[in-house]
């Protein structure tokens, strides 16, 4: 949901180009007898540069299913367009034990599919869009309430992973004023100057009242059912690192927090999501989530991030460089996300505040 580079559009357009070379690719590693089958756009997400495809046999028997990920071509390989950076990540988490995909090829040259990109093998289930669940979700209560508590929980399996010892050489921390700097370069694109105040004045409170940013370890960056494969209703798989960082934790349940909360959205765009945020939150630490305190500030950080994303990619859709129907129908929440965040910065405890000579 919170890229800001995947569009179906480009896809299509892009899987034409890739097809003859992902099928070289697969005779190079399975043999000349493979074959690559059912290629196409992965549509849950809206990640036009994830594809979906099988490898089968001349016999038709199934050799495997997987799942690739490509850099934009013509993007700097930056943060969440380094497609390639999540390759030794993923590996390195499935040896820790967590649910995440097995990666058998990655490349971070231009070389054998025109681009860097990594392959995954496909894992059982399906994401809970958060906005729209796919028809196969109960809507039971109970059942829905039990999407987001699985998720929490499989949170605080994340946050516990000892990432000196898992990830040493990855990436260094991001420290929070670098994270807030970040989506304050990506809010300069708002075209409607409402929502570029609304989001300057939530810029400038988070800047103000900045907590202290431990615990510091790994971070998913998108966390929610949107990003979680479910098979028969049991959380399994982890997918969609793109946003990942080393960094304080707390943006993580901060971002479902806000996720789960009526007023950060437009009436009509407001998540599946019975459940309060006390519940959330204990389900969480139970696990041994280290990361729960400030919530109020990582909220609003939270709702600073994607409206900013948001306001790009409406951007983009408008002026017809990225085309993707979705953030039309997101673009009214923007104001909301940017006011009720401004709500929850402006009454942050005054014990986290910072002294502005610091």
């Amino acid at each position: 949901m919170s890229k800001s580079q995947d569009h179906p559009v480009a896809g299509r357009t892009q899987a034409a180009n890739v097809a003859d070379r992902l099928q070289r690719l697969i005779e190079s590693e399975h043999g000349a007898s493979a074959r690559v089958i059912n290629f196409g756009v992965m549509e849950d997400g809206h990640a036009g540069l994830t594809f979906g495809f099988e490898v089968v046999d001349t016999g038709g028997t199934a050799l495997g299913c997987y799942v690739l990920k490509m850099a934009p071509i013509g993007v700097v390989r930056r943060g969440n367009t380094d497609v390639y950076r999540q390759a030794p990540l993923l590996r390195a988490l499935r040896k820790s034990g967590l649910p995440v995909p097995e990666i058998p090829w990655a490349s971070p040259d231009d070389d054998q599919l025109g681009t860097p990109f990594l392959i995954m093998e496909r894992m059982p289930g399906r994401v809970f869009l958060v906005w729209e669940p796919h028809a196969s979700f109960s809507r039971e209560p109970a059942h829905l309430r039990g999407i987001w508590l699985q998720a929490a929980k499989l949170l605080a399996r994340v946050h516990t992973i000892e990432w000196r010892e898992a990830l040493p050489d990855w990436e260094q921390p991001l420290p929070l004023p670098e994270e807030i700097g970040r989506w304050t370069k990506i809010l300069r694109h708002a075209e409607d100057p409402d929502w570029l105040a609304a989001g300057t004045k939530l810029g400038r409170l988070l800047v103000s009242r900045t907590p202290d940013e431990a615990p510091v370890g790994l971070v998913h960056g998108d966390f929610q059912p949107g990003n979680i494969l479910y098979d028969n209703g049991r959380a399994g798989g982890l997918i969609d690192w793109e946003l990942a960082a080393i960094g304080a934790q707390g943006l993580d349940l901060g971002w479902m927090l806000m996720m789960i909360d009526a007023e950060a959205w437009h009436p009509d765009w407001r998540p599946v999501a019975p459940i309060s945020a006390a519940d959330l939150i204990e389900s969480y630490r139970e696990c041994g989530g280290p990361a729960f305190l400030n919530m109020e500030w990582y909220q609003a950080l939270a709702h600073y991030r994607l409206g900013s994303i948001a306001c790009l990619n409406v951007k983009l859709h408008r002026t017809g460089k990225r085309p993707d129907t979705l953030w039309e129908r997101f673009a009214p929440s923007i104001p909301f996300l940017f006011a009720r965040g401004i709500e929850l910065a402006d009454r942050a405890p005054p014990m986290i505040q910072k002294e502005a000579s610091e």
